[in-house]
C-alpha cells in the first residue's frame, strides 16, 4: 500500500546552545546543575515588566559556526521578532525569536541514507536564535513550572520538506546531531532535552509534486521516537486516504507507551503568532569580517574527517563512517594509533567491532569508557606480539569493560599468555588426535575440511591460549606424517 504514496517530510531541529549564560540576560544557562528549582532567573528572564533584553554575543557566534557548517548563507542583517501566543511555560506571553530575517538561510547537507548509504542532499531553510521556555512538571492535578530553563539559547534548524523516508530522516537528524557535537556547542544528550526534533509529514501519490496537508509531531527527544513517530503517522496518513477521508492540519504529539500519535491542537500558521520586530532589541549588523573569522575557526567537520580517514588511513568508505559518526568515537581511534603496532586498519576493526559492541551493550558513550586509548593500544600490542591470541584479547577486553584495569595486568593476573612453543603444545595436539581417531580417519580419507574442527578442539583444550599460527603448523606436520605412514 505504501508504494502507492511517497511521503513528503521536514525537520525542525531545536538545539540547546552550550553557552555560559543566557540568550538575554545573565543568568546561568546550565539550568541541569542548578542547586533547586528557580534559582538561575532574574527579573529578564521570568520576563517583569520594564526589563530590557541583550542579545547573547556566544550565542550568536555558536550559531553562526552552525550555519556555516551547514553551508548557509548569513544574511547581513538579523531581526529578532516577538512570536506571541499564551502557555503557562512561556512567562512573557511571547517568545524572542526570528522569523523574516534569521540568522543564516539557504543552506544543505549530503547524507548517507539506508543500507546502501546513497547519499542524498536535503536543504536547510533557515537556522534561526530564539529562547527556551520554561519547563513544567505535572504532580497529580497540580502543575509546577521551573523558570531555570527560560531564557536558555535555543537553535532552530528548520529543513525544506525533502526527506521521503524514515531512514532519511534518521540519517539527517544523526547528522545535525553530529555536526553540533563536532563544534562543541551542544552535547547531544536527548535524554536531558538538550535536542529536539519537530517532524512535519504529509503524504501524496507516488510521482506527483503537490503538496498535500501536512501534520506536525512535536517534541520528540530520541532517535526511537522521531523514527516510529514518522512511520505511524505515514501509515495513519495513508490509511485515511485510502478510506476516502481528509487528512487534518494539526499538531501532534507522540504516545512512546502506546506508540500512536495524538492530536493537541489544530496546526497555527505563521500569522497566527503575529509576528512583529521585537521593539527592545535593535537589527543586528552581522559584518563578513566576523563570519569569516568564524569560519575560519571552524574544527574539522565529519566530511572532512571522514575524507581524510579514508585517504590517510586506508579505511573502507562504511569503517571511515562509521568511525566519524560521533566525534569522540574518531578522537578515540586517532590517540589508539600512535600508540600501537597495530595497523590502521586492525584498529579499525577492533573499534567497530568489538569495542562498539561492548558500548551498546552496556548503553553507555565513548566518554564513560573506564579505561583509555592507551589501554586499548597495549592489547592490540599484546595480539600483534603473540603474547595472547585473538580469542583471548576479546575476553581480555570484556574485563577491561568491567572492571577498567590495564591489559598486561589482566593477562599475568589470571595467566592468559599465549602458549607459542613446540614442547608445551606438541603434547596437547597428539592427545587430540588420540581421542578423535575416526575424524583424523576422515581427513586422511579425502575429507580435509574436518582439520579446522581439529584446530578448535586444541584451543578448547588450551582454554583458546594456543598460537594458532604454530598450532596450525604442528597439527598440519603431524597429520601429514600419519598419511605418509600409509603410504
Amino acid at each position: 500500500m505504501e508504494q502507492k504514496y511517497e511521503a513528503v517530510i521536514g525537520l525542525e531541529i531545536h538545539a540547546e546552545l552550550q553557552t555560559r549564560s543566557k540568550m538575554f540576560c545573565a543568568c546561568p544557562a546550565d539550568y541541569a546543575h542548578a542547586e533547586s528549582p528557580n534559582t538561575h532567573i532574574c527579573p529578564i528572564c521570568t520576563g517583569q515588566p520594564g526589563t530590557l533584553p541583550v542579545v547573547n554575543r556566544a550565542a550568536l557566534e555558536q550559531g553562526i559556526q552552525v550555519a556555516l557548517a551547514l553551508h548557509c548563507t548569513i544574511p547581513p542583517l538579523n531581526i529578532f521578532a516577538r512570536k506571541n501566543y499564551y502557555y503557562p511555560d512561556l512567562p512573557k506571553g511571547y517568545q524572542i525569536s526570528q522569523y523574516e530575517m534569521p540568522l543564516a538561510v539557504n543552506g544543505w547537507v549530503e547524507v548517507p541514507v539506508g543500507k546502501e548509504g546513497t547519499l542524498q542532499r536535503i536543504r536547510i531553510r533557515r537556522v534561526h536564535l530564539e529562547e527556551d521556555t520554561a519547563k513544567l512538571f505535572h504532580q497529580g492535578d497540580r502543575s509546577l513550572i521551573d523558570f531555570n530553563r527560560a531564557g536558555v539559547p535555543l537553535l532552530e534548524i528548520v529543513s525544506e520538506p525533502d526527506m521521503h523516508s524514515v531512514d532519511a530522516v534518521l540519517a539527517y537528524a544523526m547528522h545535525i546531531r553530529n555536526v553540533l557535537r563536532y563544534l562543541g556547542v551542544n552535547s547531544g544528550d536527548m535524554q536531558k532535552g538538550v535536542l529536539r526534533f519537530e517532524a512535519n509529514i504529509s503524504v501524496r501519490p507516488a510521482g506527483s509534486q503537490e503538496l498535500r496537508t501536512r501534520t506536525e509531531i512535536k517534541n520528540l527527544n530520541s532517535f526511537r521516537a522521531l523514527t516510529r513517530a514518522t512511520a505511524y503517522e505515514i501509515r495513519r496518513q495513508i490509511a485515511i486516504y485510502e478510506s476516502g477521508g481528509q487528512v487534518l492540519q494539526e499538531t501532534l504529539g507522540w504516545d512512546e507507551e502506546h506508540e500512536v500519535t495524538l492530536s493537541q491542537r489544530s496546526k497555527e500558521h505563521a500569522h497566527d503568532y503575529r509576528y512583529f520586530p521585537e521593539p527592545d532589541l535593535p537589527p543586528l549588523q552581522i559584518e563578513a569580517a566576523w563570519v569569516e573569522a568564524l569560519r575560519a575557526a571552524l574544527p574539522e567537520l565529519p566530511e572532512a574527517r571522514r575524507q581524510r580517514f579514508i585517504e590517510a588511513y586506508g579505511l573502507p568508505v562504511a569503517e571511515a563512517r562509521i568511525l566519524t559518526a560521533e566525534k569522540s568515537l574518531a578522537d578515540y581511534f586517532e590517540a589508539v594509533l600512535p600508540q600501537t603496532q597495530a595497523s590502521p586498519r586492525e584498529v579499525s576493526s577492533w573499534m567497530i567491532g568489538e569495542f562498539l559492541r561492548h558500548l551498546n551493550e552496556r548503553q553507555i558513550e565513548v566518554e564513560a569508557v573506564p579505561f583509555p586509548p592507551q589501554a586499548l593500544a597495549e592489547l592490540l600490542n599484546l595480539v600483534a606480539q603473540r603474547t595472547i591470541t585473538m580469542a583471548t584479547a576479546k575476553e581480555v577486553l570484556r574485563e577491561m569493560f568491567e572492571s577498567g584495569a590495564m591489559p598486561q595486568a589482566i593477562v599475568e593476573a589470571r595467566g592468559l599468555a599465549q602458549i607459542a612453543d613446540e614442547a608445551t603444545l606438541m603434547p596437547l595436539i597428539e592427545r587430540v588426535l588420540q581421542e578423535n581417531p575416526q575424524v583424523v580417519e576422515s581427513y586422511l580419507n579425502g575429507k580435509e575440511s574436518v582439520f579446522q574442527w581439529l584446530m578448535g578442539q586444541v584451543a578448547r583444550a588450551t582454554r583458546g591460549k594456543a598460537d594458532p599460527q604454530l598450532t596450525r603448523q604442528l597439527l598440519q606436520s603431524r597429520l601429514d606424517a600419519l598419511r605418509r605412514s600409509r603410504l
